[in-house]
């Protein structure tokens, strides 16, 4: 018990001393108002630093899942660039759809869309493999919220969207699929690698700048 006291008074007298020896202050730090902390005869400005991302290293059971990794990573790395400027075409769309209320010049926007579709999307989906063509699916519904047969049916037409599909799903893509990194492993993986690449600026993601009005 006896034993207990003293160590009690211990941390108690060491707690009052630093409260004595440590005081907050306001001073000019590189140009700017800042508090500093004083302990000794040392001042110490607070700064707040950048906020950064730490994700841990993938592991693998095996030489083989490795080799998979590093596949899925080539082919996200390249087929993102694509999927970011889907969604920042379609975001300038919107936004000047939302603005412009003439049926007539909405459907000659549209109809700029619909072009861009027809020259720069396609012509990049046949040049993709297999595999890179559905890592751009999910990342254009990762870039958009939206599939990419809803991005055709609503910008070009129904008719357009079924045989996309169809040619689609003969090389065995899937237009209609979602990004789902919660439930799907390789969506994850996917996930993982975007993560790690934004932080290591060798990609750069894209800047959302139209949000759909909120319908109360």
């Amino acid at each position: 018990m006896a034993t207990s006291l003293k160590v009690l008074s211990f941390l108690t007298l060491t707690l009052w001393s630093a409260t004595k020896l440590t005081a907050q202050i306001e001073i000019i730090y590189e140009g700017e108002k800042s508090k500093a902390s004083v302990i000794g005869q040392d001042t110490i400005p607070w700064v707040f630093l950048d906020e950064i991302m730490v994700l841990d290293k993938p592991t693998f059971s095996d030489a083989e899942a490795r080799l998979n990794y590093l596949r899925l990573k080539r082919r996200v790395i390249k087929v993102y660039p694509y999927a970011k400027g889907m969604g920042e075409r379609l975001d300038s769309l919107n936004m000047k759809l939302a603005q412009e209320k003439n049926y007539f010049k909405r459907k000659r926007l549209t109809k700029r869309y619909q072009k861009y579709l027809a020259d720069r999307f396609e012509p990049e989906l046949h040049k993709l493999t297999v595999s890179e063509g559905q890592i751009l699916c999910k990342l254009i519904y990762r870039e958009t919220h939206t599939t990419v047969f809803q991005i055709v049916r609503e910008y070009r037409s129904w008719i357009q969207a079924v045989g996309w599909s169809a040619t689609a799903a003969w090389w065995d893509i899937r237009i209609k699929e979602e990004y789902e990194p919660s439930k799907v492993e390789e969506d994850a993986l996917i996930e993982r690698i975007l993560q790690s690449a934004f932080a290591s600026g060798q990609l750069t993601p894209r800047t959302y700048f139209y949000y759909p009005p909120s319908v109360e």
